[in-house]
Order: structure tokens, then sequence, then C-alpha cells
């Protein structure tokens, strides 16, 4: 598999800094006045991101550089609009990150050692079950959905982690079973779980779990005609939703006209598609925008907010990042010992570009927007610790597979000899 070289790797770090330190530099000066505070949470990032790459190399020989570096461009960019967005975000952002980074790495222990779970596979099911079915009874209303459950101290989504049991029990069943009539439990099991996020109003998250299914059964069994029969069953529930839902027939109505409902429902989609109209090209310029005038600028529509400020074309190259995790994650895949193993990565890598793709075909307005936030750059503690967590464990496959090969070329060189 291509590995990036020494000398790749300093280029990518040393712009990875001079980007980071250019655009705090910017928000250091925005206002007329000395923004210290600005200063130091750049000065922050660049020390972070350059101890936590060279810990991490060191620490594990085999980590794939590729998926670190790009998760570590799309956090910088998150920490940079978040900050200029607000700044006591910007800093909570970035204590989770360093707290979501210890997470990741005992993921990654956890994943390099293992096979797979067994039997506790049933037990994560059973557990993403309970976390959706919580959220209706002990959740608060966010947004119109109620997907928050407060602990006093904090609050967390469920729905972020219920993704990470979702994926790794659609591993374990799909590649320990082979006849038509074992996937029954693993469908049903889906179904309940895209029915208890659509009931809490989640529907991006139900449209994600919905399309991770349908990616990752066709990647397990090769069956056409079965995976074509569940896209027309997902279309038949989306027409059913929007019948029976009133919820989802708003959104889906807001989606086809915002601008009828402009001062409504409608005011959220307008102003994000004139802030991305706005910034043309190459962008008004860091803190020249107006993220402010658009509802949730720092979650569900921080790309509108990129969009404005960097420009189109940065927009772009934020979504050419997310096309690096699926050819990597296809990669490491592919490259895996065994089926869990090639399923669990093949998962995170479709949940966490498939979520990005869905975030932003709703900001643009290709599709009805959903309400998720984009990975690694929105604003959220739930949602970048679960990205974290799938982080760590595309990255424990993929050490798991460099010890593996090296195994392999030793024992290859001693019959040799």
């Amino acid at each position: 598999m291509i590995k990036l070289s020494k000398r790749s790797t300093k280029a990518i770090l040393l712009l990875q800094q001079i980007f980071i330190l250019s655009a705090f530099g910017l928000l250091t000066i925005r206002n007329g006045e000395v923004d210290w505070l600005a200063a130091g949470v750049g000065a922050a990032l660049c020390v972070f991101n350059l101890l936590q790459y060279n810990i991490l190399k060191v620490a594990f020989r085999h980590l794939d550089r590729f998926v670190l570096l790009a998760a570590q461009f799309l956090w910088s960019v998150g920490l940079i609009v978040i900050y200029r967005i607000r700044a006591d975000y910007a800093i909570k952002q970035g204590i989770i990150l360093m707290g979501s980074t210890i997470v990741m790495v005992i993921v990654m222990l956890i994943i390099r050692s293992s096979k797979d779970f067994g039997k506790w596979n049933w037990v994560f099911m059973l557990l993403a079950i309970a976390l959706l079915g919580s959220t209706l009874i002990l959740s608060r209303t966010i947004g119109g959905a109620k997907n928050w459950i407060d602990l006093g101290l904090f609050s967390f989504q469920p729905s972020e982690f219920a993704k990470i049991l979702f994926i790794m029990g659609s591993a374990y069943f799909l590649s320990t079973r082979e006849k038509l009539f074992s996937f029954i439990p693993y469908i049903g099991f889906t179904g309940i779980c895209v029915v208890l996020l659509v009931a809490a109003k989640e529907l991006g998250t139900g449209l994600l779990l919905s399309g991770t299914f349908l990616i990752l059964f066709f990647a397990a069994t090769g069956r056409v005609l079965l995976t074509l029969l569940g896209v027309g069953v997902f279309g038949a529930g989306a027409y059913a939703s929007y019948h029976i839902f009133s919820h989802v027939r708003t959104r889906v109505e807001v989606w086809l006209d915002p601008w009828a409902s402009y001062n409504d429902q409608g005011y959220q989609i307008v102003q994000g598609l004139m802030a991305l109209a706005s910034g043309g090209l190459f962008g008004v310029g860091l803190g020249n925008g107006m993220p402010g005038v658009i509802p949730a600028s720092h979650t569900d529509y921080i790309f509108s907010v990129i969009g404005e400020e960097f420009g189109i074309l940065f927009a772009g190259v934020v979504i050419v990042f997310y096309l690096v995790f699926i050819v990597r994650g296809m990669l490491i895949a592919l490259n895996a010992e065994n089926t869990y193993d090639a399923l669990l990565i093949f998962g995170c890598t479709c949940m966490l570009s498939l979520q990005g793709f869905i975030i932003i075909g709703g900001v643009i307005k290709l599709i009805p927007l959903t309400g998720i936030t984009l990975p690694f750059v929105s604003y959220g503690g739930s949602s970048l610790l679960s990205s974290m967590i799938q982080l760590g464990i595309i990255e424990g496959v993929a050490i798991k597979n460099g010890k593996r090969e090296e195994k392999e070329l030793r024992m290859m060189g001693a019959d040799m000899v």
C-alpha cells in the first residue's frame, strides 16, 4: 500500500502549520486590536498537531499517516472557523479534542490486539437500540430533535455512539452469515434503529444508518438484487415517513421552496445559500463574513461559513479530504486480515464520509437538510469524540495490517536464507 515518504510528510506538516498560523494570525488582528487569545489558541493547535503526529508515529510504526493528516487538517479548519464564530466554543472544542485523542489511542490499542468481539457484538447491538430508545424518554429537544441527554455536568448525544455500535454489530453479523435467512435479525436490528431515529426526529442519522447499511450489505454479500430491494424498501419507508410524520413533511417542503417560508423554517437554508454565493471562488476573507445571520453556523451550517470566508475552491478542498478517507479506508479494508476487520474499516469509512456528504448536500440544497454535523469540523463534543473513535478503529486495523505484513516479510527473508 502506498505510504507517505518522510519528505512528503514534513512538507504536509509544514503547510499545515503555515495555514494554522496564518489563519489565527488574521484572527489575532482582525478587529484592529491584538487578540492574544487567538494567538495562543493558534500556537497551541500547532503544537498539539505536531506532538500528536510525532508521538503516534513513534508509538505505532505502522500508523496510516494519510488518514491522520487528513483528520488533522479537518479539525484544524473546524477550530479556526469555530474560533471565528465564538472563541469560547473553540476552547471547549480544543479541550475535547485533546481528551478524545486519549480515547482514540485506547481504541487503537484494543483494535490492534483483537480479532473480533465475538458474541459481545450482540451486546453492542442491544446497547445501540437502548441508547436510541433512551432519547425518546430521557432526552431534551434541541433544534426540533429529541437527541440530547442531560447528565447535569455535561450532556451527550446517544446516537453518535449508537452509530459506532451499529458498525461493530454490522461487521460481525455480515462477516459470520452467508445464508439469506440468517440476515433477518440484522435487517430487523437496522430497521428498529432507523425507526427510533425518525421518531426522535433525527432524520440525518436515520439516513446515515440506512445508507451505511446498504453499502455494507452490498460490500459483504455482493447481492445486487437484494441491495436494490433494500433501496426500494428505504424509498418506501421515506415515502411513508413523509405522510406519517409532520416534521419529515416540513423538512421536504422547506427544501423544495425555502423562500416560501423565508421568515420561518426556510430562513436557515436561504441564509446558508446566500453565504456560499457571496463567498464566490476565493471567499470574502477570514473574519469578513456574516456567520451571525446563519442559525447553527458553528454546527450544522459550518460548511456555509467555510464557503463564505474561504471560498468555494477551499470548500472543495475540504470535500477532497473526505475522499481521502474513502480511498485510504478502502485500501486498508482490502488489506485486512479477515472479513470482520475489512467490514469494520469499511463501515467507519462509509459512516464518516457519508455523514460529511449528507450534511454538505443539505447545506447546498442538493437534498433536504438533515441536521447532522460535519465530522471533525463542526462544534460538538459527542460528534468529535465519535469521529475520533472511528479514526482510532481505522488506525488500529491499519497498524494490525502493517504488523502482519512485517511478520510475513521476515518469514519470507528467513525462508530465502
